[in-house]
């Protein structure tokens, strides 16, 4: 049986980003510049080796547990949002690319990636671009959006419809055969890079290729046989808690600086209720996304695949931790009045929070399926990546 691998390397990658945390709060401002997240602090990243946190132990990987992925993002959210938010995007198409691809792609894009040497892979599997079956391979087009971490990559993942049979890969090339454009232009998350890409008629070797819904793991142990859809929600848990912990810490501070003063608002009842309801709210979330994830995990471990009813509460979850967090930065904005119209640290994070809302995993219509099949109005459907298909 395969069981759930939780890395006895995950204390000592954390007390390395501790390490690095300065470097990336003193390049938060450049990064906003640049569009991207800078040189220096995307060097200290690979120095830590957290890029392998989702690669296969067999390939050289650390191979993290999901609460493992879920603390290492928030850590990495807490000092930087969009730095965490590319991260999260690399790290997870990396190791999920390793998982399910064969010996051949192993052999291409890890080749000794426990001595970092490994590809770093960026792009979009929501949006599907078009394939067409030749000898060896597909040929692929398409125009994608959000390739988060791309200025950090060596390689792209992307999703499109097989033209043949209907069928929705996702292929592995080269970054330099596709064509990135930049018009990352935004209110947040300015820094992670996150382009539009274009392919045109680029080949790619079936050793490159999986199916979009796979669970079919060909390294690696039982973390991947949740498919990329739960992959990618744990990754969002970990980004939202991180956030909304940093924010609502800001706010602490800035209450400190302010007590006392002539007039002062947080030296208010409705203050002190507000902010511990914030604090709860957040609390919660964290608390829940806990309980679900060790559900999962207890699940995996056991051999078995997540049934229905644990994908749904995931989604369900996920949902929640990044609405909860959106309110609790709600709330902040509110406290710390001007000061989070000015320059710095509020302000970034206030921004990156409601970039960060907009992604799909934690979008209405995932909630209204949810909401679908748990009143029980959706017998006998299941989830196939984002989509809950019913019987007829």
């Amino acid at each position: 049986m395969n069981h759930l691998h939780v890395s006895d390397e995950f204390d000592a990658v954390m007390t390395r980003l501790d390490a690095i945390t300065p470097v990336i709060e003193d390049n938060a401002d450049q990064g906003e510049v640049l569009g991207r997240v800078p040189d220096e602090p995307a060097k200290a990243l690979q120095g830590t080796g957290a890029f392998k946190i989702g690669i296969p132990r067999e390939l050289g990987g650390y191979e993290f547990s999901p609460r493992q992925v879920i603390d290492t993002i928030a850590k990495l959210s807490y000092a930087d949002a969009s730095v965490g938010w590319a991260f999260m995007a690399v790290q997870m198409v990396t190791g999920t690319t390793a998982a399910y691809l064969g010996p051949e792609a192993a052999a291409d894009l890890y080749p000794d990636a426990g001595h970092g040497g490994h590809a770093l892979i960026a792009g979009q599997g929501t949006k599907l671009g078009a394939a067409v079956r030749t000898d060896g391979g597909y040929r692929v087009s398409g125009h994608w959006h959000f390739a988060s971490g791309i200025s950090m990559a060596t390689h792209i993942h992307t999703a499109a419809l097989c033209a043949e049979t209907g069928e929705a890969l996702v292929f592995t090339l080269p970054k330099e055969q596709a064509t990135v454009i930049d018009n990352w232009d935004v209110m947040g998350l300015r820094a992670t890079s996150s382009h539009d890409y274009v392919c045109e008629d680029v080949f790619v070797p079936e050793s490159h290729v999986y199916g979009i819904a796979t669970t079919d793991v060909r390294h690696g142990g039982a973390i991947y046989r949740m498919g990329l859809a739960n992959m990618a929600g744990v990754c969002h848990t970990g980004w939202a808690l991180g956030v909304g912990r940093r924010m609502l810490d800001e706010l602490k501070v800035l209450a400190a600086k302010k007590t006392g003063s002539p007039g002062a608002s947080v030296d208010t009842q409705q203050f002190y209720a507000e902010y511990a309801q914030a604090e709860a709210k957040l609390r919660a979330a964290q608390a829940w996304a806990s309980e679900v994830w060790a559900d999962n995990e207890a699940t995996l471990d056991r051999g078995e695949p997540l049934d229905t009813g644990q994908e749904t509460l995931t989604r369900l979850m996920l949902n929640n931790t990044t609405w909860s967090v959106h309110a609790v930065g709600q709330t902040v904005y509110k406290w710390a009045a001007t000061a989070a119209l000015r320059h710095g640290v509020l302000q970034r994070f206030f921004r990156d929070l409601h970039a960060g809302t907009q992604h799909i995993t934690s979008s209405p219509v995932v909630l209204q399926n949810c909401g679908k099949l748990l009143s029980g109005l959706a017998p006998g459907a299941r989830w196939v990546f984002l989509d809950l298909q019913e019987t007829p």
